[in-house]
């Protein structure tokens, strides 16, 4: 469950009966989404539990800062114009680096008169403008004044507490890097200093320790037979051999450990193709599994990728993919092909089954390449964002949009989908004067414009928003 903190404006000789409803308002709005609220009780303060002077402001952050290991966002709710003083100072005493939501009541024309006006519109204003002045970063609605019931404010109170499982996501996020970078794949260098400036740590392992794990473990193990259970339960396996899922298993029991030990919030490994060459399976539906139970995994080591699974995750609570931008789609602009081996998590595929990774085998043998995830994405709307870091420049950059995946056929292998975004060529042509990878993250949700928001304004990154 979410949980918002809610600081109740209120200001001098504005009607504080205004208070009551606006705090009744905010609170319905929350219940009806399933929002769990700490704001201070109805009785705590003169006007309803409203903020305004200095020692209302220190009652209500010391209450946020009780509850600070539950708070996921604030919401600043101005039923009348508000003290712009006591809502940034209630801000700065929590300290809960929390992203900040600031809502605004509409006034009634009809009723202007010194017992019923609100100046909401205004005292918004100065709000902001505080908030600006302490440094304290903050979500504004779509209209600047609005009631708690509409249709807008519940959109924007869903794409805000997205925001905010994005920026909790990143707070003090662990990820691993399973192998080194495959050799050819220079587009996934990254720079982990930027990403640990930005609370990201990265966890490494040599995928040596990964192997020899598995040949310390016995064949008739509960945990490598239970993950061969799950393996044969999770998709078709039929054109699979005996000998490559236990391979597998064991491999999957070593990532696991590997996971929990370190405290992974998702991890991403190397595949080509030392993986096929020395242990003789692909590890893609291990990955492909993992995703799917919401821990994302992301193959070529391509770390930031993950992060870009990472942030769709938490923004729509569905699992998300790592992919290629592959080919055009005919000759139509804005259509294309995604495309991986692959990993895909299962609820992506219209059917699915595993195989043998086709590139791959013709290599190291097709008996060294089982353990591909293989189908077509099924119809309708995605995300896509990539995160890069940026070394010339020393920033993390990222760019996200939404689009749609079709249901155009199309012959082929691996897992993979027919796109279409708008404006496509335009996106194209920012990827590669940026320099962006060729790949991209993916989820079936739409949550953008939330991904945008917790990257640009609150973990400070350079962000483009197709649209």
């Amino acid at each position: 469950m979410t949980t918002l903190g809610i600081i109740v404006g209120t200001r001098g000789f504005f009607p504080s009966s205004l208070c009551e409803g606006g705090r009744n308002g905010i609170l319905a709005a929350l219940e009806k989404q399933g929002i769990k609220p700490i704001i201070l009780p109805i009785d705590a303060t003169p006007k309803f539990g409203a903020v305004e002077s200095l020692k209302e402001a220190r009652a209500c952050a010391d209450l946020f800062i009780q509850h600070k290991d539950e708070i996921d966002g604030v919401i600043v709710t101005l039923p009348n114009f508000g003290d712009e003083r006591a809502v940034a100072n209630t801000l700065r005493w929590a300290d809960l680096n929390v992203p900040v939501l600031i809502h605004a009541w509409n006034d009634d024309n009809a009723q202007l008169d010194i017992q019923h006006r609100r100046d909401s519109f205004c005292g918004k204003m100065s709000c902001c403008n505080n908030l600006r002045q302490y440094g304290i970063d903050y979500t504004l609605t779509t209209l600047h004044t609005d009631s708690a019931d509409s249709e807008t404010f519940t959109r924007d109170l869903q794409q805000f507490v997205a925001t905010c499982k994005v920026v909790k996501a990143f707070k003090n996020l662990r990820v691993g890097a399973l192998g080194a970078r495959p050799a050819p794949f220079t587009t996934v260098r990254y720079s982990e200093k930027l990403l640990e400036a930005s609370g990201i740590s990265v966890e490494t392992l040599d995928l040596s320790e990964l192997i020899g794990w598995t040949g310390r473990m016995k064949d008739n193990d509960s945990d490598v037979q239970d993950k061969l259970a799950k393996l044969n339960a999770y998709t078709n396996v039929s054109n699979v051999p005996a000998a490559s899922l236990l391979k597998m298993a064991k491999l999957g029991v070593g990532m696991d450990r590997w996971i929990k030990d370190q405290q992974l919030g998702g991890l991403c490994i190397q595949c080509w193709t030392s993986m096929e060459e020395f242990y003789g399976v692909v590890p893609c539906s291990l990955m492909s599994m993992l995703s799917e139970s919401l821990i994302p995994a992301a193959c070529e080591t391509d770390v930031c990728g993950l992060l870009g699974m990472i942030a769709l995750q938490a923004a729509s609570g569905t699992p998300s993919a790592l992919l290629d931008w592959n080919n055009n789609f005919g000759k139509d602009p804005n259509k294309g092909i995604l495309f991986h081996c692959s990993n895909l998590p299962k609820s992506f595929f219209c059917q699915n089954k595993m195989d043998y990774q086709a590139i791959i085998a013709g290599s190291v043998g097709k008996e060294n390449a089982y353990g591909t995830i293989c189908g077509q994405i099924a119809p309708g709307p995605f995300t896509f964002t990539r995160v890069s870091t940026d070394d010339q420049f020393g920033e993390i950059t990222a760019y996200v949009g939404e689009g749609k995946f079709t249901d155009d056929k199309l012959d082929t292998f691996g897992g993979y989908g027919i796109f279409e975004i708008p404006e496509l060529q335009t996106l194209l042509r920012y990827i590669c004067e940026n320099g962006f990878e060729h790949h991209v993250a993916a989820s079936r949700s739409q949550v953008a414009g939330a991904i945008a928001e917790a990257f640009e304004n609150y973990l400070g990154w350079d962000v483009y928003r197709h649209s």
